[in-house]
């Protein structure tokens, strides 16, 4: 459950940085962002959350990174 927390955490800064670092430009690139395709950003959405499964899997089953 602590693991689960402390992800959670890192998601919450990794997802605040760009705001607090520079709001101005994000609110840019979120106007650009509402005009990209539904089905690229789906795309996109669907190919972060493979690499990020497959890279949970890998650093779990593997002694790579120990």
């Amino acid at each position: 459950m602590k693991l689960l927390i402390l992800v959670f955490a890192m998601v919450l800064v990794v997802e605040g940085l760009p705001y607090a670092a520079a709001p101005e430009k994000m609110k840019e690139w979120l106007l650009k962002l509402s005009d990209v395709p539904s089905t690229t950003l789906r795309g996109v959405g669907v190919f972060s959350l493979c690499t990020g499964l497959l890279i949970c899997w890998v650093v779990q089953k593997t002694n790579f990174f120990m």
